[in-house]
């Protein structure tokens, strides 16, 4: 099993959305991932992504939002995504086994439905293609290029 983590700042947006898009790409590609996320700082998963999440028939009511010592064997991953510059700035170092990468989104927070649905769409192609990699025996994508449409392999 291979073993994920998405770090954010709050784990109150983009964190949550990732999770719960890899976790379903996985179970669509048969992929055995275990998938966590979390913050720098806890606060708490954001009604606009459960609104955007439930568009898509995911549901992130019983997600809670945690920091990086809420997780499970927290410094056992294979990958650690770092989905905003500043967890990617203050994330720990991990060991030699673990592979980093980092795929910045803007923060949704503050803006329309619309922004909102932007973002997961994005996340959503993003972690399609980890998936997709991982499911291939293929590394993980190196980057993600925020430029509408662009998808960096």
């Amino acid at each position: 099993m291979i073993r994920v983590l998405i770090l954010c700042t709050h784990n109150s947006a983009r964190s949550q959305m990732a999770e719960a898009l890899t976790r379903d790409a996985a179970r669509r590609a048969g992929l055995d991932l275990d998938v966590h996320s979390a913050g720098t700082e806890a606060t708490r998963v954001k009604d606009e992504a459960k609104t955007v999440m439930v568009e898509l028939g995911l549901s992130l009511d019983a997600h809670t939002s945690k920091t990086l010592y809420d997780v499970p064997d927290a410094m056992n991953f294979d990958y650690v995504v770092t989905v905003c510059d500043s967890a990617a700035e203050s994330c720990p170092v991990y060991p030699g086994k673990t592979e980093r990468r980092h795929y910045p989104f803007t923060d949704p927070s503050g803006g329309s439905l619309d922004r909102w649905r932007q973002v997961r769409d994005q996340l959503r192609t993003q972690f399609d293609a980890f998936v997709q990699r991982l499911k291939d025996g293929q590394p993980a994508p190196p980057s993600y290029d925020d430029s509408p449409a662009v998808l960096v392999t």
